[in-house]
């Protein structure tokens, strides 16, 4: 799967000409921090009463400090880790482990058993030509029966009748090949059965298991264009639980697939489903929390969920050999998440940003008697809100990422560390079935090692620069892979390892892309550069299954590719400008020079853009 970051945004001072002066600030300083509601005050006494609406429009001192045009100053009164908070957090974290079973259950559903050609009983072969009716080819450094071919059944049949021994009397090597006419028998040593196996997508057809991965990916990134556009119109809560019903509603319906282009089609729209699920949470959470706790939430909290879903994949799986019944048993933990619909709440943000807002102070109040903190009666006063909404921004369009030689060199060099971390850490995780030992504990420890992987990431954007955290995590992650095809075939353990450990580098890099993209593009572009970017990571995830098929032609050909590849973005990345501790920049004459620029004039820009206060990135 794609993870988010979060980053802060500076308060603005509050305006002394919205605080009560003389003796009514000197009274109400007791009572009111700043200008959040800050509860009872000193020795026992009680809280001073809200002015009335009336008063407040009239002009009431008291009223000011009442007003907010902060939504964050308005309900800093809650603080940051209440019990309404905890609830939030863990809730809507809880709400993504469906999408880590079902972004990966690829794996396992559409698992390649092995397989050799039908011999027909009826084929009139003594057991020793049987037995010899399949050429041998080399795999994996071994002599194993072939998968696709067998010794021309006619020819066989002859030769048996003439009591002719193969080997002996006959070169096998000399005798004419055919394709498996009669279909394929299975290996069930693994899987019982897969979507490979009951529509037999082997040899000619292989070439449909990765596209099956693909068209999942596909619709990752038709949702990831449609999720954010219509929680902006028609809320978050709303398509959170929509999304939900369609990755739940749609997967439950791949059980009843009569053919290889039902299930796949139904598989695109579950991807649609599933990442916009996601995107929604992620957004709903980083809207409801605090500024500390939303940091916390965007970097660890949906992310390790994730990995918890992912871990208990494999689990499912193990013990669930046949896809119908998995696809049913994955199915069913997103009949949990309808109780969620009573308990988590509507964005007040959005809400507010559609003029709600007697819904939005309806739920800070709820929020407030849930963590036991008295709420003032009204939070938002709707004309002095009208009066404060932003003037219109001025647009920015596509071609804005390459308006200079500076943020057109970042730009091209972002999509390219995205794609190919997308294609390294995709490419991994896809192909835990053909690493050495078994297949279900190799995509558990897979899942594991993200864990560490994202904390490790927290603690790095916490304290080092940015530019040495992704390069080192990348390079320590393509290196490894590319040491895979040195490890000497009996050290099995050692080349699992190995890839165990290139997986906690790309995943520690992936986690920390979206807050590095924040920080080095301007307020105008900021979005669009965010979304033109993790668009360049799901194509990388599309072609992702094509770099694991390529092992089917040479084994270590797909960790080759991975490791040099996500080697050389590594080392590209030093080039990047360095954004920590850094203001975010507003215009794109506050970019950051790529370093090769950094002597070179600043040039001129011909739009105008409006300044605003310099705000500096909160460390996480």
């Amino acid at each position: 799967m794609p993870r988010g970051g979060g980053v802060g945004r500076a308060r603005g001072r509050p305006n002394s000409s919205l605080l009560p002066s003389g003796r009514a600030r000197r009274a109400g300083t007791r009572r009111l921090a700043g200008p959040g509601w800050a509860g009872p005050s000193r020795a026992g006494a009680e809280p001073s009463a809200p002015p009335p609406r009336s008063a407040r429009l009239r002009g009431d001192p008291r009223s000011s400090a009442l007003v907010m045009r902060d939504y964050d100053e308005a309900t800093a009164f809650l603080g940051e880790w209440g019990r309404f908070q905890r609830l939030v957090f863990f809730l809507l974290s809880a709400s993504i482990i469906p999408n880590g079973f079902n972004g990966m259950s690829v794996v396992f559903l559409a698992g390649t058993p092995e397989h050799r050609c039908v011999v027909p009983r009826g084929a009139n072969l003594s057991d020793e030509w049987r037995n010899a009716s399949i050429p041998l080819e080399r795999r994996g450094g071994q002599e194993v029966p072939s998968r696709c071919r067998r010794y021309r059944l006619a020819a066989l049949a002859n030769f048996s009748a003439l009591g002719l021994r193969p080997g002996s009397d006959v070169e096998l090597e000399t005798l004419e090949q055919e394709p498996c006419l009669d279909g394929w028998e299975y290996s069930r040593d693994v899987y019982h059965s897969t979507i490979i196996a009951e529509w037999n997508l082997v040899c000619e057809d292989d070439w449909k298991a990765p596209l099956t991965a693909s068209l999942f990916f596909v619709g990752v990134l038709i949702g990831s264009f449609i999720s954010g556009q219509l929680s902006d119109r028609f809320g978050r809560k709303n398509i959170l639980f929509i999304t939900m019903a369609v990755q739940t509603g749609f997967s439950f319906l791949q059980i009843f697939s009569a053919s290889w282009e039902m299930f796949t089609v139904l598989f695109l729209i579950v991807g649609m489903g599933q990442i916009s699920n996601y995107v929604v949470a992620f957004i709903l959470g980083t809207e409801i929390l605090g500024k500390t706790v939303r940091i916390l939430f965007s970097t660890l909290g949906v992310c390790i969920f994730f990995a918890i879903g992912y871990m208990l994949l494999p689990l499912f799986a193990y013990f669930i050999r046949d896809w119908r019944m998995l696809l049913l048993a994955l199915t069913v933990p997103g009949l949990f998440c309808i109780p969620l619909w009573w308990i988590i709440p509507e964005s007040p943000r959005w809400l507010i940003s559609q003029g709600r807002y007697k819904e939005a102070e309806a739920i800070i109040q709820k929020a407030a008697k849930m963590n036991g903190i008295p709420a003032p009666a009204v939070l938002f006063d709707t004309a002095e809100m009208q009066d404060s909404k932003p003037q219109q921004q001025q647009k920015a369009i596509l071609l804005d990422l390459f308006r200079t030689r500076n943020i057109a060199t970042i730009t091209i060099m972002s999509l390219l560390l995205w794609f190919f971390t997308s294609v390294g850490y995709f490419g991994l995780s896809l192909s835990t079935p053909d690493w050495h030992g078994d297949a279900y504990l190799n995509c558990f420890l897979s899942a594991v090692i993200e864990v560490p992987a994202y904390v490790i990431a927290w603690l790095l954007l916490r304290s080092f620069p940015r530019r040495y955290s992704l390069s080192g995590t990348l390079f320590l992650g393509g290196s490894v892979v590319l040491f895979i095809q040195l490890v000497p075939a009996e050290l099995n353990v050692l080349s699992v390892g190995l890839v165990m450990l290139g997986k906690f580098g790309i995943t520690a890099a992936f986690s920390m892309l979206y807050v590095y993209d924040v920080e080095l593009y301007p307020t105008l572009v900021r979005n669009m550069a965010v979304g033109a970017t993790s668009t360049a990571s799901r194509l990388g995830s599309i072609i992702a299954p094509y770099f694991v098929y390529l092992g089917a032609y040479d084994r270590f050909l797909p960790y080759i590719l991975m490791g040099s590849l996500t080697v050389l973005i590594g080392i590209l990345t030093l080039f990047l400008p360095e954004s920590f501790g850094n203001p975010l920049p507003e215009s794109f004459e506050q970019m950051l020079k790529v370093k090769c620029f950094r002597n070179e004039q600043q040039p001129t820009v011909t739009r105008s853009s409006k300044e605003s206060p310099k705000s500096r990135v909160t460390p996480l």
